[in-house]
């Protein structure tokens, strides 16, 4: 049986962040697959259009609740200039509004409704639940990646975030358990063990486990390594993210200005946001103007480039749900260095890289120093570390892989009697 599916996308639009582009990869390739009708946000509808939506045979349903959306962002964006987490948080109350207008619009009298089978792919939060189980049919959420909590080791670089704000999220969960949308659901994805954990107690035995990002291995290709570090060729070091304290940076900072008397090194950093100008003044301070490049926000083709120039890319994010850039790494051979907490835990080891403890600002700086030794040291080891990557990201990670599990979840769904359990696919290692 081939499904007719609604594909529910609050964020889906391949010029947009991590999240969007998540909900852009579902629709895109699912639209190849079987009848997808995609029930998006219609601020996201000049980027589909621009794309190439509708994909043909699909249809596309825009929920226009910006009068709404946009006095909140704006708000938010007062309130809380320095902090992106908290913007989004509070903007993200407008989920809530589009969620009661897609059902209602879906649900219209005469509307021709040729489905099976709801999928919600984002948001990618426990604390967004959705009332689409109200049409009547069974419904999948996820991939999820949320449930994790705020790190205790680094005060100095988490006091720049309202942490406060993390504690609004119960609320979602709460009108999650009140509503009880996850436990209507047929199926929950569920991205990490944090995750998991955040779902309530009945719904757990029934989750499946999958990653809520993946990797287009066409973009992200395996090239060979560079020439190895040494004293003629400098060590190459990449990150790629959002500027913004959590991630770490200045963390990145401090290793480099330790190795940098005794091995050549050159980082570039690729993102934005509001972080940058005091990170950029750190740099001056630790005399690394001429070896640290801030390349600004880029489209994923030039972050593919940047990463075949890197010998291995850095994330030392203290607080980060997914990772979808060690992934990207992983593709093109590149090995990868974390700190091993959330998202990043679930990806990085020492087949591929390094995950480094969590404990605190110093020991994390440390560690970091440590390892850009260790690749000047033992370029081979990491090299090698780079092509396990490769192979793990084709076997786990591919796109084209992730769709192929989901359409066997869709699959079961369908045919398994009410309140008979889900037999799930083979989890990902």
């Amino acid at each position: 049986m081939t499904p007719r599916l609604i594909l529910a996308a609050y964020q889906c639009a391949p010029e947009g962040g991590s999240v969007s582009q998540i909900g852009w990869e579902w629709y895109s390739r699912l639209a190849r697959r079987v009848p997808v009708t995609l029930v998006t946000h219609a601020r996201n509808g000049r980027a589909l259009e621009r794309a190439g939506a509708p994909v043909a045979g699909s249809r596309l349903v825009q929920v226009d609740t910006e009068w709404f959306a946009g006095p909140l962002y704006r708000l938010a964006s007062r309130l809380f200039p320095r902090s992106e987490h908290a913007v989004f948080m509070l903007a993200s109350l407008d989920f809530f509004l589009y969620d009661q207008q897609a059902w209602r619009q879906l649900r219209r009298p005469g509307q021709d409704r040729p489905w099976d089978l709801v999928h919600v792919v984002t948001p990618v939060s426990v604390a967004m639940p959705t009332r689409l189980y109200r049409l009547g049919l069974p419904v999948v959420i996820g991939p999820l990646n949320s449930g994790l909590r705020t790190p205790t080791g680094f005060p100095e670089i988490l006091h720049r975030e309202p942490t406060w704000l993390y504690s609004l999220r119960n609320g979602g969960v709460w009108v999650d358990r009140l509503t009880r949308s996850s436990r209507r659901a047929a199926v929950v994805l569920a991205a990490t063990q944090a995750t998991r954990q955040a779902l309530p107690a009945r719904v757990r035995p029934q989750a499946v486990s999958m990653l809520e990002n993946g990797v287009d291995l066409e973009r992200f290709q395996a090239t060979p390594w560079p020439e190895a570090p040494s004293a003629d060729f400098p060590l190459r070091v990449l990150f790629v993210g959002r500027l913004i304290a959590c991630k770490g940076v200045s963390m990145l900072l401090k290793a480099i200005a330790r190795v940098r008397p005794g091995v050549p090194v050159e980082l570039r950093i690729v993102g934005a946001g509001p972080m940058q100008a005091e990170w950029e003044r750190q740099t001056a301070d630790l005399g690394l103007g001429q070896v640290v490049s801030f390349l600004g926000a880029q489209p994923l083709t030039r972050v593919a480039e940047e990463t075949r120039w890197c010998h291995v890319l850095c994330l030392p994010s203290v607080r980060e749900s997914g990772g979808s850039v060690l992934i990207e790494a992983m593709a093109a051979a590149r090995p990868v260095v974390a700190v091993a907490y959330g998202g990043p835990a679930e990806v990085v080891d020492d087949a591929v890289g390094r995950a480094l403890a969590p404990t605190d600002t110093e020991s994390v700086t440390a560690a970091l120093a440590d390892t850009l030794r260790d690749i000047v040291r033992h370029p081979e080891a990491w090299r090698q570390r780079g092509q396990q990557g490769r192979q793990r990201a084709a076997e786990e990670y591919d796109w084209e892989r992730k769709i192929d599990r989901a359409l066997g979840v869709y699959e079961q769904v369908l045919a398994r009697r009410p309140g008979s359990p889900l037999c799930p696919p083979p989890a990902e290692e």
